[in-house]
């Protein structure tokens, strides 16, 4: 999702060949000018963060390292706005959250996107169906709910969201709920009959947070857009929908530094997962091509249990890793969101993440075949792949609809990656592991 600013930040790094190369050092700075305001960060913003990287690179002496430490110091004071926190819980539940936003920006979606975070830490959540503006605004959110299993509510024969907000409530309440997410109503633009109504359930609930629901793709109308629901609201944060699609990504710096509110999450796909906290560090190491294994390591603590994670280890160092492990695997892969997303946390890979279309694991070619080839095995050869002789890869090649040459190479990878596993699974292999990736992550952006 930053590959616009990724790539030019590497450019303009690399403008800086010698120490203390004052024109150098005017290139790069030129190179960044360009690419920030290309990536629709206001003129404001640029001037000031570029006046201060110069001031402070020349002051530290001119050179890569001094110049990437600067632009990464102050890019991230920029992003880091007062308040800037994942998600708080009120000390009596529940939790009310009231999500606004205008129409289209994808507030219902990430509605469902808020609850499932919320649901996988392991809290009970209700949202609250009070869109009574766009027609199938309820009949969306029964359809997401349904299929991700979060409790919703809604009352067909109700007219006025003010009662629906309050029957909610009362319901979260009884019902024990720790989370309460309101979907209001939302307008192509600002207006005063949608800021009453915004104005009336939020004196009626007394929210806890206010979130905003901003489209990343609409630049700078995101912000002007935010700053006027903050000055009616009150807003606590802002959500950014789309920000897969926002190559740009200088809306984020524009709604951080302008206004001062918190980005609290981001959107980066079109899933139900593909909700993100927004952590200032670890988004500008992403645009520093640095990956962020931090954020990639709650994802996964979030899908995997800590017994799992240990049996699956224990497997590995024996080598007794199989093709029904390898399926329960993959189905827990789909739960971490677009494989292009996960690829660009990992130091080192953000140049090939960006050259991925955003793969989904359900509908990808490749997965697939390797699901019909598991599929066509028998229950036996799954928990023995040493099983697997010529006449039997024939059989499961015929059955899954492939030639014998693809289930041969797919094996060989397959065997190939047991053994690595199991090389970094010992104390000495994970020392080894963090070495690649850090000399990865070095290797990314020269210093």
């Amino acid at each position: 999702m930053f590959e616009v600013l990724t790539d030019s930040f590497k450019s303009a790094i690399n403008k800086i060949r010698f120490a203390d190369d004052e024109k150098s050092l005017k290139r790069a700075i030129d190179t960044l000018k360009k690419s920030l305001l290309k990536a629709d960060v206001h003129h404001k913003v640029v001037r000031d963060l570029l006046k201060v990287v110069e001031l402070e690179t020349k002051q530290s002496g001119i050179g890569k390292e001094s110049f990437l430490s600067s632009l990464q110091k102050n890019l991230t004071d920029i992003l880091t706005a007062p308040g800037n926190q994942g998600f708080v819980y009120a000390s009596k539940p529940p939790t009310i959250v009231l999500m606004c936003g205008l129409q289209g920006s994808g507030k219902t979606t990430t509605s469902v996107k808020l609850a499932n975070y919320i649901k996988q830490k392991k809290k009970k959540v209700l949202i609250a169906a009070c869109d009574l503006q766009r027609l199938a605004a309820v009949e969306q959110l029964k359809q997401l709910c349904l299929a991700n299993e979060i409790d919703l509510f809604f009352d067909d024969n109700e007219k006025n969201p003010i009662s629906i907000a309050k029957s909610a409530l009362k319901k979260a309440k009884n019902g024990l709920y720790d989370v309460l997410i309101v979907d209001t109503a939302g307008r192509l633009a600002i207006d005063e009959e949608l800021m009453d109504e915004l104005q009336n359930i939020k004196n009626e609930l007394n929210p806890d947070e206010v979130f905003y629901v901003a489209d990343s793709m609409t630049g700078q109308d995101a912000i002007r857009s935010a700053a006027k629901f903050n000055d009616q609201m009150s807003i606590t944060g802002v959500i950014l929908t789309k920000y897969d699609g926002d190559s740009k990504g200088g809306v984020a710096l524009g709604i951080a530094k302008q206004i001062g509110i918190p980005l609290r999450f981001i959107g980066i796909g079109e899933k139900v997962v593909d909700l993100e906290v927004f952590m200032p560090d670890r988004v500008v190491g992403r645009l520093m091509g640095e990956g962020d294994l931090v954020t990639l390591a709650e994802k996964t603590e979030g899908i995997l249990s800590e017994k799992d994670a240990k049996k699956i280890t224990k497997k590995i160092k024996k080598g007794e890793f199989n093709f029904n492990d390898f399926l329960d695997q993959l189905e827990n892969m789909k739960k971490l969101g677009s494989l292009k997303s996960i690829i660009g946390m990992i130091p080192g890979m953000s140049s090939m993440a960006k050259n991925l279309k955003d793969m989904d694991f359900d509908n990808s070619t490749e997965i697939k075949r390797i699901k019909a080839m598991i599929n066509s095995m028998t229950h036996k050869e799954r928990e023995q792949p040493s099983l697997l002789n010529n006449s039997r890869k024939k059989r499961i090649a015929n059955g899954a609809g492939l030639s014998q040459v693809e289930v041969n190479r797919f094996l060989k990878q397959f065997q190939k990656a047991a053994k690595m596993a199991k090389k970094f699974s010992g104390k000495k292999g994970m020392k080894d592991l963090q070495n690649l990736l850090a000399a990865q992550g070095q290797a990314q952006i020269p210093r």
